[in-house]
């Protein structure tokens, strides 16, 4: 085999000289695959859209270039995202042309950065045996550099500098080469001299961070245009795969290395480019074309995946954005082939009734022979996963949640958790140490083993220990003030137990203690979405009388996850199920403010609007056979309800290609209606999803899902509502009543659910 990191100059090669027969891998693909692999010089740039063959065509067009002699296996550059789709395009590779593929240079974007630094990283202040460190050692090296700088971290909290740094490094952006309008205020307008600190300290420590693989190299190229110009004789064709998720300076990486021969080759699809939180620029496949005038664009446009009526709903769809290339998803084969089934779209009253109807229709697909497998439930935040988990487990149906744990593993969840069994039970010594210092309150290491020093020889649990120690003075004056608090707070809420319902209870600790407080301070990007799951947590004890019975249901639910199953539902966020199939898909939660989602239109207005429809385009193109699209009325947020109106994406939808057997009419006991005899609904109208005004209900509860209503109620006014009895209407929102209850207190609720008195 030859040296990867020779970069002798290679003689130069024929590129006429192809193979005399034509192999078998090209009679394999279609018209515009072959021309994507045979395509090979000069800068292309293949669309690829939804199951279109992506991967089929970057393997042949790899074995291509090798077979044909156009290059030898170390000359050419191949970059993926993942470890995995590195392999699978290497295996693939081998499997067609033999072990000659293992000379090229074929991986993600990190460990091809990291190749390059083993053998010039001096070149940028770091040796060549340089540690690259994790998140958590970054974390700890950040906030050691924050504390010699005397920086507050509860005010600027060291995670939120990190991904302050990290954005900066994907941009390729040294700290020197920041400018005022980058910098802003952040960290007292300090963020970019922590960067130099921290950064400095990386190379005394010879080490390197994530970000730091590429933005070496970029140095390197930029401070000596020597090495620059070895790696660029040295690459005669590179590929790139998923260019859409490409950041800042993985695109200049590539453009200084394609500048000799110019034969890059770059295979995505704007129209999946779901990752701008993660640094991806969707501009940077927008302007190929500008960026290389002479590219040629192919379109891959024939889906292997879907039906008809799926690929024209997606196409629909996404055909609203303006920031896109354009192409047309059309299915592959015979134009005689059947469109498939019209697309399902359901409305219903509230999360519990969506979760309900999701799981039934789960069932009967099962039960007519689907494996479990084969369907997939889709959603936009992970938050929304548990009322589907709750129903899975009440079924027994066996699921999987992909790209993350599972509602009761999440971080912030195990820690609300583990709030409440101290509180049920103080000999519960895990969920102590769990705990004590979450959020922190300056209680250590060292505290915590003189806890468990006095519990063993004491035979005493850790919790009674706590409360003996904090009266002696064997701790500092400031812990010990601590841990008294925190060992008064778990009493006080435990004479609660009996009195206050759990979701109130654990609403009660997760503010008093100030656990919710530390993730609405975290300027890190999952924090929004712990807050998100720390809501459904609660809304999700609703359901039980006693804190006793809800740590029971837990336990059984742990137990039972821990039972794999190889035959389950999929249940994963969009984010996540991209690149992934499945026969049956179910998209629930296409409403307003969750999908899209509101916190992402008000952070990025537009822009963020359209990359929210890519989400949505991902998610009905994952879709094989049939797809069933749900939505709400109600949804409980927060211990309260918010009406809902379907997603805008929704009436984006041909509304010839949906179930027209749906009604979206008003539902309502007493309206003047008629009687559906098999669901003893009242039907009062029909209307289009989308269309205004759209209500449903159930018979005994019904509410407005979109448009305007003239409530028949005033300020004033005494109302009854069924679970908060009376009370006296403070003021009106929309379809909204704040209303003051004689015994619930103060409450905000729809106005369909009260009557009057």
């Amino acid at each position: 085999m030859s040296d990867p990191f020779d970069l002798t100059e290679a003689a130069p090669l024929d590129p006429t000289n192809s193979i005399a027969s034509v192999p078998p891998w090209l009679t394999l693909l279609n018209p515009e695959q072959q021309e994507a692999v045979e395509a090979t010089e000069g800068p292309v740039l293949v669309l690829s859209g939804a199951g279109t063959g992506k991967t089929r065509v970057l393997t042949t067009r790899l074995a291509h270039i090798l077979q044909s002699n156009l290059s030898k296996p170390w000359q050419v550059l191949a970059v993926t995202f993942t470890n995995r789709a590195a392999r699978e395009m290497r295996d693939r590779v081998t499997g067609m042309i033999g072990p000659v593929a293992e000379s090229v240079w074929l991986g993600t974007f990190h460990s091809i950065g990291v190749k390059m630094l083993r053998r010039h990283g001096e070149l940028a202040g770091i040796q060549s045996n340089f540690t690259i460190l994790d998140t958590d050692d970054q974390m700890r090296l950040l906030k050691k550099v924050m504390e010699g700088e005397n920086i507050d971290s509860k005010k600027w909290p060291a995670a939120g500098l990190l991904a302050v740094i990290q954005r900066w490094k994907d941009r390729g952006l040294t700290h020197d080469r920041i400018g005022v309008a980058d910098a802003k205020e952040l960290y007292a307008g300090r963020a970019v001299e922590l960067y130099r600190l921290y950064q400095n300290r990386l190379l005394t420590l010879n080490c390197a961070d994530f970000g730091d693989l590429l933005l070496h190299c970029l140095t390197i190229f930029q401070n000596h245009p020597d090495i620059l110009e070895e790696y660029q004789n040295r690459f005669r064709y590179i590929l790139v795969d998923e260019y859409q998720d490409t950041n800042v300076a993985q695109y200049l990486w590539l453009r200084l290395l394609s500048q000799t021969h110019r034969n890059l080759c770059c295979v995505g699809d704007d129209d999946q480019s779901i990752y701008s939180w993660r640094g991806a620029e969707v501009g940077n496949i927008l302007r190929f074309e500008k960026d290389f005038e002479d590219a040629k664009v192919i379109r891959l446009e024939r889906n292997y995946r879907s039906t008809p009526n799926i690929l024209a709903a997606a196409s629909h769809l996404i055909s609203n954005n303006q920031g896109r290339l354009g192409k047309t998803l059309r299915v592959a084969g015979d134009a005689t082939v059947d469109a498939g089934e019209a697309i399902i779209v359901r409305g219903v009253w509230d999360g519990a009734e969506e979760a309900r109807w999701v799981v039934d229709e789960i069932e009967a697909l099962h039960s007519r022979g689907h494996p479990l497998n084969s369907m997939a439930v889709l959603v936009r935040a992970g938050f929304q996963t548990l009322e589907f988990e709750e129903r899975l487990i009440a079924t027994g149906t066996s699921y999987r949640v992909i790209g993350g744990p599972r509602f009761y593993e999440r971080l912030e969840v195990r820690d609300g958790i583990a709030y409440l069994r101290l509180i049920n039970l103080f000999e519960d010594d895990l969920a102590f140490e769990r705990i004590v210092n979450k959020p922190k309150r300056g209680i250590g290491e060292a505290t915590v083993q003189k806890i468990h020093l006095l519990a063993r020889s004491e035979a005493k649990s850790l919790f009674a220990a706590a409360q003996d120690l904090v009266e002696t003075d064997d701790l500092k004056p400031q812990t010990r003030r601590a841990l008294l608090a925190f060992t008064k707070n778990i009493c006080r809420w435990r004479t609660l137990i009996d009195t206050v319902a759990p979701a109130d209870l654990i609403s009660m600790v997760l503010d008093e203690s100030g656990y919710t407080e530390m993730w609405q301070n975290a300027i890190t990007p999952e924090a929004p979405g712990r807050l998100d799951n720390l809501r459904e947590f609660v809304v999700g004890l609703e359901e039980w009388e006693t804190i006793g019975a809800f740590l029971e249901h837990v336990g059984l639910v742990m137990e039972t996850q821990n039972q794999s199953n190889d035959d389950a539902v999929t249940l994963m966020t969009l984010h996540s199920a991209k690149g992934l199939e499945f026969d049956n898909v179910f998209l629930p939660g296409w409403e307003e403010d969750i999908f899209p989602h509101r916190r992402a239109l008000d952070e990025g207005g537009d822009k963020s609007l359209e990359e929210e429809r890519r989400l949505a385009y991902v998610g009905l193109t994952r879709a094989k056979q049939k797809l069933l699209i749900s939505f709400a009325a109600n949804r409980r947020v927060f211990n309260q309800w918010q009406s809902s109106i379907p997603s805008r994406f929704i009436s984006e939808l041909p509304e010839e290609l949906l179930d027209s057997l749906i009604d979206f009419g008003v539902y309502g006991a007493g309206s003047g209606g008629t009687m559906e005899e098999e669901t003893g609904r009242v039907v009062l109208g029909t209307g289009r999803v989308g269309a205004l005004p759209i209500a449903i209900g159930d018979g005994e509860n019904w509410g407005v899902a979109s448009g305007e209503t003239s409530l028949p109620y005033k300020v004033g006014e005494r109302v009854f509502h069924q679970k908060f009895g009376y009370g006296r209407i403070d003021a009106i929102d929309g379809s909204k009543l704040e209303i003051e209850f004689e015994k619930a207190g103060w409450k905000k609720v729809m106005a369909s659910f009260v009557q009057s008195t």
